[in-house]
């Protein structure tokens, strides 16, 4: 069985990784956010964005989309999923835009790609300076008290005539500001198996530590991690969605 690094082919497998997420439900769920406790505007920039599964709901709701990511593989194929949206490569640790926009959203937990605390303080700074006034900032979040090492996800797809595993974990050691996500693919075909290992350093961050890097900047609008329903969150979770406004 052959082992390589995982981020280096990640694009060519992430929309089967993800088959199981629904893409519109959360991108619905930040147009309704957005509706309530936005300024109505449409320009819209997306975090992360991997290869723009959020992006192509968001300009059927009529938004002007924007998409960064640090991964150009990725952004390649999001452009052929959405040809009209402007995009860019780019850390979102220090991205700036050419005009402020109305809604900055970050799924997927993205925001904890951001390697410490200090890239996490810059990555606010850089969305509160992107934001128009009254402009949100809509992603979701883990509390790293709350994370359970020992839970795993998995996810089998069918595909080319190939078998897909997919396994995902996220790893605190119990303190630091530092977490992984720890990522596996086999593939297994009836002539070969491959198998595709990687961690990705993350921050780990408490709600406490991360409602105190908002406020300055923010008012804060905390759900339960329903894109469903709008649930406030219930201060013992370790898994919300977090509404910040520009202040």
């Amino acid at each position: 069985m052959m082992t390589v690094a995982l981020y280096t082919d990640l694009s060519h497998y992430y929309d089967l990784m993800c088959a199981d997420i629904d893409y519109q439900q959360q991108s619905d769920c930040v147009r309704r956010l957005h509706h309530f406790f936005g300024n109505q505007g449409r320009q819209h920039i997306d975090l992360a964005c991997g290869t723009g599964p959020h992006l192509k709901y968001f300009i059927d709701y009529g938004f002007q989309c924007q998409g960064l990511d640090i991964n150009q593989p990725m952004l390649d194929i999001a452009k052929q999923r959405c040809p009209q949206a402007i995009f860019t490569l780019g850390n979102m640790t220090e991205f700036k835009v050419e005009e402020p926009v109305d809604l900055i959203s970050c799924f997927l937990y993205s925001l904890h790609y951001c390697a410490d605390l200090e890239d996490l303080h810059n990555c606010i700074k850089c969305v509160y300076a992107a934001l128009k006034s009254g402009g949100i900032f809509c992603f979701n979040a883990v509390d790293k008290h709350a994370i359970d090492n020992s839970k795993v996800e998995h996810h089998h797809a069918l595909h080319e005539n190939s078998d897909f595993t997919f396994t995902s974990a996220w790893h605190y050691v119990g303190q630091g500001d530092k977490q992984s996500l720890l990522l596996s693919i086999e593939k297994t075909s009836p002539t070969e198996q491959h198998r595709w290992q990687d961690q990705h350093p993350m921050v780990a961050v408490s709600f406490t530590q991360l409602q105190a890097i908002l406020n300055p900047y923010f008012e804060l609008h905390i759900f339960e991690h329903e894109y469903d329903r709008l649930i406030p969150w219930d201060t013992t979770s370790g898994n919300a969605i977090f509404v910040c406004v520009k202040k």
